[in-house]
């Protein structure tokens, strides 16, 4: 952390945000030692307990990579449960589709992590590299984007860079300052996510039930008899099973889990939040990049919210990367028009396919039913199309940025 005696901090990126993508865009840059200041409003330790956040997240086999190159995975691959197949179902039919990882290769899916481990390995690699300037828990103030330069102020310190990444999430403030409009809309959804035990082992299967309501995931941990639930619920419902009493709570929660896996229980908090689709107008304006839920923020259906936030992030630093060994100017309008175009595309198209998925499976039509089971059963048959799906669990479809590749 900064020495609050120096008042003056100049630096080549400022970084507002320092949650899962500002904090992994920092360790790229400062691998490739370009200078980078974070400014967090929150206390970074209070992250890291068990008690302040139930979620886990998955990690695609592109994210993997991407923290694995930038000194991050080490610290927590010993926590990380591999997600080696993927079974989806629908309501009450008996149609299913089964993704098996060595149909394309010996690597898994992808990974299982739970938040707070993937939040203190981050931490960890913050505060080893000396590129790096954490402002934390720490305010912007004043902020102030120049033909020139950025200029800014937090914490005490005046703060100059040539480039501004807006990383602080769905409400961002730097996006609104910036007057980039956002499109949003809401699913009358909630996810309720806790974690459970079960008898049985998972053996490293991630689950996907389309229920009325909404998809119920029931995605591996380690040990191999704890499961992540994101369990979409309607929003008018939801606060009704949060404040059940414990064994209420896991009444419904057996309903829809099933006991596949033996007897089931949670484990430790519950936590709700709404669901939602928001999307920016740009992702660039005049020495400002959008990055992450900043930038587009999205159903957890398929659980490519974190993952997307990764691709934004090894797809900037691609850019900055090779602006910086050309000696460019990095908040210069050409370098961040190149950014702006790549991840336009990649962004709307996994917003439309989450909103689509969510809009086909979330009801109890029956004519839609009938088109859910045929699609199913199609994709079971067609190993081309097949693989192509798996490729996309995987996150290796597209134009992958270097610190994606395989």
């Amino acid at each position: 952390m900064a020495d609050s005696k120096d008042a003056g901090l100049s630096t080549d990126v400022l970084i507002v945000g320092g949650g899962f993508v500002g904090a992994a865009l920092a360790c790229a840059l400062a691998e490739a030692r370009i200078p980078c200041v974070v400014v967090e409003s929150g206390d970074p330790q209070a992250g890291l307990a068990d008690t302040f956040d139930a979620r886990s997240s998955a990690i695609a086999l592109t994210s993997q990579r991407l923290l694995q190159r930038i000194g991050v995975w080490e610290k927590l691959a010993d926590e990380a449960a591999p997600m080696l197949d993927i079974r989806v179902s629908e309501g009450r039919s008996r149609l299913f589709l089964h993704y098996d990882h060595r149909d394309v290769g010996e690597e898994p899916f992808g990974y299982m992590l739970e938040n707070r481990v993937l939040r203190r390995a981050l931490l960890e690699r913050l505060m080893e590299l000396p590129a790096i300037t954490l402002l934390a828990p720490a305010r912007l103030g004043m902020l102030k984007r120049g033909a020139l330069q950025v200029t800014a102020v937090a914490a005490g310190h005046c703060l100059q860079a040539q480039l501004v990444v807006a990383a602080d999430g769905r409400g961002s403030r730097v996006r609104e300052d910036a007057g980039i409009r956002t499109t949003r809309w809401s699913y009358g959804q909630s996810a309720i996510v806790t974690t459970v035990e079960h008898e049985r082992p998972h053996r490293f299967v991630a689950n996907e039930h389309f229920l009325p309501a909404g998809p119920f995931a029931i995605l591996p941990l380690l040990p191999e008899t704890r499961s992540s639930i994101v369990w979409t619920e309607r929003e008018d419902l939801a606060p009704v099973i949060m404040a059940m009493d414990d064994d209420a709570f896991t009444r419904e929660l057996r309903r829809r889990f099933g006991d596949f896996l033996g007897a089931v229980r949670p484990v430790g908090a519950r936590f709700s939040h709404p669901l939602s689709l928001q999307y920016a107008a740009r992702g660039t304006a005049l020495r400002l990049a959008l990055l992450g839920d900043a930038l587009h923020a999205m159903h957890p259906i398929a659980g490519q919210g974190l993952n997307m936030g990764f691709r934004d992030v090894a797809a900037l630093f691609d850019v900055l990367s090779e602006a910086r060994a050309h000696r460019h100017d990095l908040g210069s309008a050409a370098v961040l028009s190149r950014y702006e175009r790549w991840r336009r595309f990649d962004n709307t198209l996994m917003l439309a396919m989450t909103d689509g998925l969510n809009r086909l499976f979330s009801n109890d039509i029956a004519p839609l039913r009938v088109v859910r089971d045929l699609g199913l059963a199609a994709v079971q048959q067609l190993p081309p199309l097949k693989r192509l799906f798996m490729r996309h669990a995987m996150g290796t479809v597209g134009e992958l940025p270097q610190l994606m590749r395989a």
